[in-house]
């Protein structure tokens, strides 16, 4: 697996505990969810661990189970349990900045479809700060199955899709404070999972 250097857009930490519209860790559910997750972790390490997996097991990616909702805000990934990849970081950050995990959003660009849909759209993921080894790692909760096997690793990356260069793949080593813009208007206008798909985002508006 490639290594990247990861750009902070903040240099305030404060900034990637932010709760916003769509990181609305103040529902009660959230909060209820990563407190009962909390109990069992002995380190702020092993908690990390523990809601990623979370998130990346039991919250379906829309894609693999046929979904019929669109989510967006953390509290409707968990409340419907499924999402795409950037409603599922968006649950994820939630979860770990009501912790006080400092927590930023990251993005690839990869192709969608080798043959049928070939072109290249955004992929989201976290980006997180372990305090215990003062790095950040990224992480990414789309869900694994046959052929994507993503887990938790502070040493070396083990995400869902490495990055293919030929392809004109590229990794975007930005940690955001929060989710693009482009990511929550495509969230927010789409309401079926296959209109979203036709009509992912493939470019930043924050371009920094």
């Amino acid at each position: 697996m490639r290594c990247i250097q990861l750009i902070l857009q903040s240099n305030t930490i404060e900034d990637y505990l932010k709760k916003t519209t769509i990181i609305n860790y103040d529902n009660k559910d959230i909060q209820v969810l990563a407190d009962k997750i909390s109990k069992g972790a002995n380190s702020e390490t092993e908690l990390i661990n523990a809601v990623y997996v979370y998130v990346r097991d039991t919250i379906s990616h829309s894609a693999d189970i046929e979904g019929k909702v669109v989510t967006c805000k953390a509290s409707e990934v968990l409340q419907y349990k499924e999402g795409v990849c950037y409603a599922k970081s968006h649950l994820l950050a939630a979860l770990l900045r009501y912790l006080k995990i400092p927590t930023g959003f990251c993005y690839q660009k990869l192709i969608l479809e080798d043959t049928v849909k070939p072109w290249l759209i955004l992929h989201g993921l976290n980006v997180v700060y372990l305090r215990e080894y003062n790095k950040w790692i990224r992480l990414d909760a789309r869900g694994n199955k046959v052929g994507v096997q993503a887990e938790f690793k502070i040493d070396t990356e083990k995400l869902a899709f490495p990055i293919r260069e030929e392809y004109g793949e590229v990794d975007i080593p930005m940690i955001y404070t929060n989710p693009d813009p482009n990511v929550i208007q495509a969230l927010e206008k789409y309401t079926t999972v296959n209109e979203l798909f036709d009509n992912l985002p493939v470019t930043l508006y924050n371009t920094f």
